[in-house]
């Protein structure tokens, strides 16, 4: 993510993970700066960070603005960067630690997204595109039974899915290029044609797999917080194949359209959740 923004990254301290601060509007972009980010807000190897925003406190008050709206970097809207990990247990983990900080500082944050590489079901997800996420849904949370799995909804418990707000998800796509669809959220990397096709079959609109976006969205809906997931795509889901990885591609991409995302982070209202 860094990549995307030509500006210092000012480190921040916080228990248990690695978060880094930067102005929302970026100096200069970066497009395609492949190998400067890692996976947005891109700021180490895993493939998956969340960047959390916030807006400028003084200006929540401001009758002429709606309550929490992104602010500008003339006041003072910043992007924090953190390094949620592999897995969702990680993820949901580190993203809600920072989460907590912020809510307990007075300064809570406007939107969390979820952002890094991952498997893209074919043809639909080609290696290489960007997928924006209109539903964020753990596709291995439940029982396997002799009928087949069950998902933990089915069985009287938690939650399955997240929808991030239409509005963000359509003009972040207008933004990136992306395409819109369902982002799975798995926690062991599908390395079968059989597998894939299952998990194709449960979820007909999956564009991607990945393994923290589900993670991240339960955290930030302890919260109240919305959340966005963008995933470029670095392999096909099926077969595991490293020969036919393309990581160098995903983080190029993702560096591209991460660096998109200000103008319209900066214009989003954060109470606009309408899906």
């Amino acid at each position: 993510m860094a990549g995307a923004f030509a500006v210092p990254v000012e480190e921040v301290p916080l228990p248990g993970a690695a978060l880094g601060r930067l102005p929302l509007r970026p100096a200069t972009s970066a497009p395609g700066a492949a190998g400067c980010a890692h996976p947005p807000p891109l700021s180490a190897s895993p493939p998956l960070s969340a960047s959390l925003e916030r807006g400028d406190p003084h200006e929540r008050g401001d009758p002429h603005r709606p309550a929490g709206r992104l602010a500008t970097a003339e006041t003072a809207g910043t992007l924090d960067l953190l390094v949620a990990g592999v897995g969702p247990a990680h993820a949901a983990a580190s993203t809600a630690t920072a989460l907590t900080a912020a809510a307990l500082a007075g300064d809570p944050y406007d939107l969390v997204v979820s952002a890094g590489i991952g498997g893209g079901f074919q043809p639909d997800a080609a290696v290489g595109s960007l997928v924006v996420a209109d539903e964020i849904v753990v596709a291995d949370l439940g029982a396997d039974t002799a009928e087949g799995f069950v998902p933990v909804t089915e069985l009287g418990f938690g939650a399955v899915s997240h929808r991030p707000p239409e509005s963000l998800v359509r003009e972040v796509a207008a933004a990136t290029g992306g395409r819109t669809g369902t982002v799975l959220t798995v926690s062991t990397v599908t390395g079968t044609a059989a597998r894939a096709a299952e998990l194709r079959a449960r979820h007909p609109r999956a564009l991607a797999e990945a393994m923290e976006g589900f993670g991240v969205a339960e955290a930030a809906a302890a919260h109240g917080v919305p959340v966005l997931e963008l995933r470029a795509v670095s392999n096909p889901v099926g077969p595991r194949d490293r020969a036919a990885w393309r990581i160098g591609d995903a983080l190029a991409a993702l560096t591209e359209g991460f660096g998109k995302l200000a103008p319209v982070l900066e214009s989003w209202n954060p109470h606009d959740r309408t899906h």
